[in-house]
């Protein structure tokens, strides 16, 4: 993996990000509500979701700004990505490319803004009826390995429920 990433203030021009009500907003102002928020000691809980679709994978990933002092529930950013002939019909390769892209996420974030507690959260379960469930400690230690705190289902809810909710 290249860890060497753009400016974290100049989004990737493929990128269209949205607000939780689906307004579209620059990678900058995003930044801008992550720095006030983290200011008053809010957490960033980033999550990535995907869904297979014919002939290609729809990824969504999740920027929930949640806990800061004085604040009521939430705020939340997200982007939808579709990848097109690539093979994700393997449940690995969906899996690692979930993770990759929001390590790469929180990576850009603590670039700008040091102080920031990002936690990441991963799309997959413990329970014996999962699929996941043998990815769930390599994914564990992949993020935890690039610096982040990170959890599983069911505490994974900036991935399995609000990345989910966008790869619809």
């Amino acid at each position: 993996m290249n860890m060497q990433q753009p400016s974290p203030l100049i989004s990737d021009s493929h990128e269209i990000w949205h607000t939780g009500s689906g307004n579209q907003i620059k990678f900058d102002q995003i930044m801008t509500h992550i720095n006030d928020h983290t200011s008053l000691g809010g957490k960033v809980f980033i999550g990535t979701d995907s869904m297979l679709r014919p002939g290609s994978c729809v990824f969504a990933t999740a920027i929930c700004l949640h806990g800061s002092t004085g604040q009521s529930g939430g705020r939340y950013f997200f982007k939808r990505e579709t990848e097109k002939d690539r093979d994700y019909a393997s449940l690995n390769s969906r899996m690692l490319k979930e993770v990759q892209e929001s390590i790469e996420m929180a990576g850009k974030i603590v670039q700008t803004s040091p102080g920031a507690d990002v936690e990441i959260h991963i799309d997959v379960g413990t329970s014996e009826r999962s699929k996941t469930r043998r990815l769930v400690e390599a994914l564990k230690g992949w993020t935890l390995a690039a610096g982040f705190s990170c959890k599983v289902k069911p505490y994974a809810w900036a991935s399995a429920s609000v990345a989910d909710r966008h790869t619809k």
